[in-house]
């Protein structure tokens, strides 16, 4: 659908779930608790009444049974035009669904797609379910800092020239590091071949609204875009919208392959937080984001002053090798000169000061900060900062993590994610797992990249880093074994 006049005063799914709420509606379709009334009463007391209230069919309760109010197309359309893009889709079912409809939309099965390695573990998903071969194209890979970022322009240009029959190409921007790739070159040189674009922007809902921020994707060129509203935005989880532009991809094929993931049962309550926030951020959205900035500014002048502590920023990031931009809000602070690792800095924050980061690695944390914050958050984090660099000394000691380098890190790709995933496996001891091929995703949560991929041959160097990482406190919930004392593995 698109608006001859936009307005983006309007929010049409908040506004029809008011009138539904003023009509009086009775409904005799689920939900089930029929506006919380039959709701345990516990339930009631801990969520509050009004989710279940605005808990309502999206056909046949906010709209009527053939959704002719266009309520929920109005509301797309409206996002479409506040990020410049021609057409955008909402989801329930986060960004883990847009992007596995995205590449289905691009390419098939045993058909090529080019891929940073850095993905995530829902695009990795996204090959098990489709066949699609990956083109796994490397990351800038900081030798020191032992982190990796986009990848550049020219290595997707190399892997293109090696693999002339890609169907496209899927880059991961910004990182859940605040790293950026150069959309624009990466669009530019899949545009020269005919090809799309897909970029896995879950972070960066916010990167339209403000002109200091990095390009955002539309922007750039890509020809779609997947984002997470609840993560840099004000939705709810699992909240994702997905944008298209140009005619690369047919936009009914877009749809389909949702609908085709999709749940029949979507959450209204989920529209109504992605509706309100496009108008939150059209509205207000410069404001809030200055304020926002300008906090992180002084937010990481007073982590730096903190001994023990370092806040990556631009000169850390940014450069030839490095990342190509750099967003400034999620704020990255190396605690290895504490002696300690990100692990259990986390889980000393969250015990000792109710205090929760969102990244952690083997030597840094994450202080994710959105429009949503102000002084009267960061305080508590600075304080709570400073006290952990105070009592660093008394933490116990931990293991070493063994990052392997880039070499070490890559394992050769024995055969396609799907036929691994899904051939006869075994379960090994870690110890007598290395050359075998692997059955299972194995992914360090947060920030939920896959280190080992179904199918790939594992080797020691990867599987000392993992063993020696859950001694330090890395978690790997999607593990068969979460505690690694054994590995799926492709029976022999």
């Amino acid at each position: 659908m698109s608006l001859k006049c936009p307005d983006h005063q309007q929010a049409p799914v908040l506004e029809a779930l008011d009138r539904y709420h003023e009509s009086g509606q009775l409904a005799f379709t689920p939900p089930g608790h029929k506006q919380a009334r039959g709701a345990d009463p516990e339930v009631r007391r801990v969520l509050g009444d009004a989710v279940f209230r605005s808990d309502v069919l999206a056909s046949g309760g906010l709209d009527d049974r053939r959704s002719s109010g266009g309520v929920l197309e109005r509301a797309e359309a409206l996002m479409a035009d506040a990020v410049h893009a021609e057409h955008t889709f909402f989801t329930t079912c986060g960004s883990s669904l847009s992007v596995k409809a995205a590449m289905l939309s691009v390419a098939g099965p045993h058909e090529e797609l080019l891929i940073g390695r850095d993905a995530h573990k829902s695009v990795i998903a996204g090959l098990i379910l489709s066949g699609v071969r990956p083109v796994w194209v490397e990351p800038e890979w900081d030798p020191e800092l032992r982190l990796a970022h986009p990848p550049s322009a020219a290595a997707f240009e190399a892997a293109f020239e090696r693999h002339p029959r890609a169907r496209g190409a899927l880059v991961t921007s910004p990182t859940p590091y605040g790293t950026c790739a150069d959309l624009a070159e990466i669009a530019a040189e899949c545009h020269s071949r005919g090809v799309p674009l897909i970029v896995d922007e879950a972070w960066g809902a916010h990167l339209p609204f403000h002109s200091a921020l990095p390009s955002w994707a539309m922007d750039a060129g890509a020809d779609v875009c997947v984002t997470s509203i609840h993560k840099m935005g004000s939705g709810l989880e699992q909240g994702s919208v997905f944008h298209l532009q140009g005619d690369l991809i047919d936009p009914a094929v877009l749809k389909s392959r949702s609908d085709l993931l999709g749940t029949t049962s979507p959450s209204v309550v989920i529209y109504a937080g992605l509706d309100g926030w496009r108008r939150q951020m059209m509205l207000h959205g410069e404001e809030l984001l200055d304020e926002a900035l300008g906090l992180a500014a002084s937010v990481r002048e007073e982590i730096e002053r903190i001994d023990g502590l370092h806040v990556h920023d631009r000169s850390d990031f940014v450069g030839p090798g490095l990342a190509a931009d750099f967003d400034p809000l999620p704020v990255v602070i190396d605690v290895s000169k504490l002696g300690t690792t990100g692990y259990q800095a986390a889980d000393w924050l969250r015990r000792h000061r109710s205090i929760d980061v969102h990244i952690t690695d083997h030597r840094r944390i994450g202080a994710q900060l959105t429009h949503a914050d102000s002084r009267a958050t960061t305080a508590p984090l600075l304080d709570a900062l400073r006290d952990l660099a105070d009592h660093a000394p008394a933490l116990p000691p931990t293991g070493q993590v063994d990052v392997p380098t880039p070499d070490e890190l890559r394992m050769e790709q024995e055969c396609l994610p799907r036929d691994a995933f899904f051939a006869q496996v075994e379960d090994v001891p870690v110890a007598e797992a290395a050359g075998r091929v692997a059955a299972e995703m194995i992914t360090p949560y947060p920030p939920g990249i896959p280190v080992v991929l179904p199918g790939e041959r594992l080797t020691e160097p990867v599987l000392r880093y993992l063993t020696t990482g859950i001694g330090a406190g890395m978690n790997l919930p999607d593990a068969a074994d979460t505690s690694l004392r054994t590995v799926r593995v492709r029976s022999e």
